[in-house]
């Protein structure tokens, strides 16, 4: 369900942009505002299988460098009561 947001104290020149903006997408302030927000919050989320590309990349980056189990098992139990 959508949800109401009031903003304030906008700058000026902020507001200027989004109102220049609006009106050469030929959106009100408000749909010029959701479009902006989400393009700036939402274009940066990668996909979940875009995630789990990467981290079998990364897996795959890991098994390929010499890794020395004995060493980080001795480093986690260090500290441990």
């Amino acid at each position: 369900m959508p949800t109401t947001l009031t903003l304030k104290n906008i700058p000026d020149g902020v507001y200027e942009r989004l109102k220049a903006s609006a009106a050469v997408h030929r959106r009100s302030l408000n749909s010029e505002a959701i479009a902006c927000l989400e393009k700036v919050l939402m274009a940066n989320r990668p996909s979940v299988e875009e995630r789990l590309e990467r981290l079998g990349r990364l897996r795959a980056s890991l098994r390929t460098q010499d890794f020395d189990h004995e060493l980080m098992d001795e480093l986690k139990r260090e500290g441990r009561p």
